[in-house]
């Protein structure tokens, strides 16, 4: 590590450390990314278009068909004003419809960071960028569920 001489030298230092977001697309100018939620994973590709979503194949409206996780999945994209702009095509697998949902927003948000890095602060800010760790906790023997106990009986 540099001697440190003066304050200067720390803030100059410190400056260096920030780290740059840079833009990053694959050959065919897509940016991807990859959301989690619950047991579900969502592989994600952005790229500039007409704002069509596609989900395994299926019209995103079709797939989700609980108004709820439309509502849940079009957030990332109406926080930051880009709704028609991008057209997503995803593919999800695992879990349940709201753990898919909520993977497919969490990798949206990150394919959106990677496309324009600038949007990054607005995202974050919304919480969208965390991913949710919360999962299913594991049945415990002895108990009726992971926490539940079998109904008491004195006789």
């Amino acid at each position: 590590m540099a001697d440190l001489q003066s304050l200067q030298d720390l803030v100059s230092i410190s400056e260096n450390a920030a780290p740059v977001h840079v833009q990053k697309l694959d050959a065919q100018g897509r940016a991807y990314a990859t959301g989690k939620r619950k047991n579900a994973i969502a592989r994600v590709w952005i790229k500039p278009g007409t704002g069509k979503i596609v989900v395994n194949g299926r019209e995103f409206a079709s797939y989700f068909a609980r108004p709820v996780l439309q509502m849940l999945v079009r957030q990332p994209i109406g926080i930051v004003n880009r709704s028609g702009q991008y057209d997503i095509h995803a593919t999800v697998v695992g879990g349940g419809l709201s753990g898919q949902a909520g993977a497919l927003r969490h990798g949206i948000s990150k394919a959106l960071t990677y496309y324009e890095p600038e949007l990054r602060g607005a995202l974050k800010k919304g919480g969208f960028l965390t991913r949710d760790s919360r999962v299913v906790e594991r049945k415990k023997y002895g108990r009726a569920k992971a926490r539940r106990s079998f109904q008491f009986s004195k006789r």
